[in-house]
Order: structure tokens, then sequence, then C-alpha cells
């Protein structure tokens, strides 16, 4: 009889073809994922000139599928820790799919917020689910990079969806980028038979055949035999899991993660919600304002997808840092008057460090916290910051409602990153017994021990 030390054995596997696949399919949720979520920004000026709605109204109304994440989050992350993953996943999927479809034929304010509100649950709580996943399964020396790069799809969808909304809308209306989130329901059956679950929940329900064949096809060199045991961090997803956030040392840099996805989500869904109108009412036409939020997107896949490959290198949260603060700069130099070349790349910018930034955050959390509560403290991370996301479309509303300058706007999307970097220094500063991502050191893998 062997004991498998199976965690250091995924840490230490090669990049190959069912790490490819794992990519692939969370990305593409992902992807569909942004799609439903940037959507609203894309039709927010159709829909106050169809339904004469107030900018209060409107940034009301953005927050609904807002809530519905934070929730969504907050049920979803804890519950895949007791169900596994891939039930959780595609019930997400279901919900935020279909009643991203059914939003197309909303006939009133009241039935879009109901059905954004449904989305949304779907919305939050297939987040922490992909990305706790894809951080099992990676190999150690490439997990920042493709996390990192999982997450960008959701900056591929808001490009898509923005996209979308310039090509169809003018002839189609606002409905029709709607129908489009049907596509996930299609391929849902390649997707329940692609997906991997878990190998730390079927070890925790004693499935251990299941797992022997997982940890095969991500560690070819690995044979299975009768009676392996394979060693995991399974930990107990108990009912107490919500409580072991704040154990161990853990309460302070909880804490700040959820301070800091707080500040991070407030810019993003401020900025996402509101760059069309805001540049429309500066002046510019419906597809140059929908441009500058393909622009925001196109830089936030270069900020995770450069930002994870130098996490590798460096550290997340040396990263991080220094996202905040450059999202902060980005977004105040925008309040200056700028030629329209520097206005696109500053705005790229600021993708890279606001939507990477958040890309960043989520693959820091799922590294900071053991496998047995990954999802519950990615979930409550993300559930906290949605209260961040829904303050966001408000505070756009308001500040357009009291006819604000376009430079205050952006001054104040941009203070919560200044607080958001004091979030992630604290955080970086304080180390518990399990240290936190710029340091995280994973056991090297063990040879089997015959018994």
């Amino acid at each position: 009889m062997r004991t498998i030390d199976a965690g250091a054995l995924l840490d230490g596997a090669r990049f190959n073809a069912f790490h490819m696949r794992v990519l692939f399919w969370c990305a593409l949720i992902i992807i569909f994922d942004g799609y439903d979520l940037v959507i609203y920004g894309v039709v927010l000026p159709a829909l106050m000139k169809d339904w004469g709605l107030t900018a209060l109204e409107a940034g009301l109304l953005g927050s609904c599928a807002l809530v519905g994440m934070m929730l969504g989050a907050l049920f979803f992350g804890p519950l895949s820790d007791r169900i596994g993953r891939r039930k959780t996943i595609m019930t997400c999927v279901i919900l935020f799919s279909g009643f991203t479809v059914i939003n197309g034929f909303a006939r009133s304010p009241e039935e879009f917020a109901l059905c954004r509100f449904l989305a949304g649950l779907g919305i939050g709580g297939v987040m922490p689910n992909v990305v706790a996943l894809m951080n099992e399964y990676a190999p150690k020396k490439l997990r920042s990079t493709l996390v990192a790069i999982m997450f960008s799809g959701y900056s591929v969808g808001g490009m898509l969806s923005a996209g979308l909304g310039m090509l169809l809308m003018p002839n189609w209306g606002w409905q029709a980028v709607f129908f489009v989130a049907v596509i996930p329901l299609l391929v849902l059956p390649l997707l329940v038979r692609q997906l991997p679950e878990s190998l730390n929940f079927l070890l925790r329900q004693g499935q251990v055949e299941r797992a022997q064949g997982l940890l095969r096809r991500a560690v070819p060199d690995y044979q299975p035999r009768s009676g392996d045991q394979l060693s995991l961090a399974t930990g107990k997803a108990a009912k107490g899991s919500i409580p072991q956030l704040f154990q161990e040392g853990r309460l302070l840099n909880t804490l700040m993660l959820w301070l800091a996805f707080f500040c991070c989500l407030l810019m993003i869904y401020a900025l996402s919600s509101w760059l069309p109108k805001l540049m429309n009412a500066a002046g510019y036409g419906l597809n140059s304002s929908l441009a500058f939020l393909l622009v925001l997107n196109f830089g936030a896949i270069f900020g995770a997808v450069g930002g994870g490959w130098l996490a590798d290198r460096i550290g997340l949260g040396r990263v991080l840092l220094g996202f905040f603060v450059g999202g902060a700069l980005s977004l105040s130099l925008l309040a200056l008057k700028s030629p329209l070349p520097v206005l696109y790349l500053l705005i790229g910018i600021a993708g890279a460090c606001t939507i990477g930034t958040q890309i960043l955050a989520n693959a820091c959390t799922v590294q900071f916290y053991p496998a047995h509560i990954r999802s519950t403290g990615l979930g409550w991370a993300m559930g906290i910051g949605r209260i961040g996301a829904i303050i966001g479309p408000l505070l756009g509303g308001a500040l357009h409602a009291a006819s604000m300058p376009l430079q205050v706007s952006f001054l104040a999307f941009a203070a919560p990153g200044v607080v958001g970097a004091i979030a992630i220094g604290v955080f970086l500063w304080h180390r518990p017994g399990r240290l936190p991502c710029p340091d995280v050191t994973v056991a090297k893998p063990l040879e089997p021990t015959a018994g």
C-alpha cells in the first residue's frame, strides 16, 4: 500500500491536455459570465431613452444584478464545498444564461430588474467555483498565470458584449444583445461531460477511484495501484467553514481582502455601468462611447495575463499593490483634458488596473485559504465585495443626476483605488501561520512510501 501526496503531484505536474481542457471550459464559462454582466452598461443609454429612466433609476436598475451576485457568491461558494463544484457550476450556468435570455423579453423596468437579479445569482455563484477549480488543478509554477488567463475571459465577454451591441442594437434593438446568452445553454451537455469534479471534494466523499482517475489524467506519470491512499489537504467542509475564515491568524487578512474586493469592484462597476453614458454625455456618439467600453475590457486582458505572468515571478500581493496604485492614478488622469489617443490609452490602463486587479485578487484569495474552505473564502470575499459593486452604479447615477463634471466622476471612481492599495499593503504586512499569497510555499512531491 502506498500513501500518495496528491496535492504535491498536482503542484509539480507538467501542463498537458487535461489542464488545457479545464482551462478552456472554465474560460468559456467566464466569457459568457462577463458577457451577461457587462451587457447592462451596453444597453443603458437605450434603456434610459426607451423607458424614460432618470439617472438614479438607471443606477438602481444596474444594481439589481449586483445584489443577486452578492447573494449568489455568499450562497453558492460555501454550497460547492459541500455538494461539489460541478453541480454548483452547472446550476449557476443555467441561472445566469436562462434569465439573461428571458431578460430580452422584459416589458417594464420591474420585469427587467427581476431577471437581472436572478441572473446575478448565477453570475455571482459561478465565479468562485471556476476560479477554485482551475487553481486546484493548475501546476504551481503556472497557477497565477492560468487563473489569470482563465479569468481574462471576463474581459473577452465584455468586449463581445460591447462589440455585438454596436452591431446588433442599431438594427434589432437592445433586446437582441440578450438573446445571444442562449449559447451557454446549448453547450451545457458538453460542459457536463468535460468539466472535472474537484479532487479535494471526491476524497472528502470517499470516491477514491474517481479521484485516482482524475489524478492520472492530470499527472500522467502517476500509475494507480490497488490500495493507494491519496493524501490531500482535505480538511472539513462542515457547518463551521465560515468561522474558519477567521481562525489560525486569518482574521486581519480576511478583512483586508474583503476591503480590497469592495474597493476594486466599486471601481469596476462604476466604470462598466457608466462609462458609455458619461462619454455620450460628453459629446461622443453611441458607437464611440461603446468603443471606450471595448478598450476598457481589452486593457483588462493585458492586465490579467501580464499580471499573472508577473505574479508567478515576484508574488501576487506585490503585483496587486502596484495595480491598485496604477488604477487610482489612471482614473485620476482621466479627469484631465486629453487628446483622444491619450484618452484611449488611459482607459486601457484603467481596465488593466481595475478588472485585471480583480482577476488577480481572485487568484490571490484562493491561494491564501486552505483547500477545504477555498470556495467559501473566495465566495465570501466576492459577496462582501459586491456591496462595492452595488454602490458603484448608484454612485455613478448620483454624480450624473447632480450634473457633476466628467472630471469629478473619474476622481470619485479613483478614490477607492487608494483605499484598496492600503488594504493590500496591510495584507502583505500581516503574516498569519499560513503565509499570504506573495510567499505561498507548497510542499514538494514526496516519493510514495510502501506500506
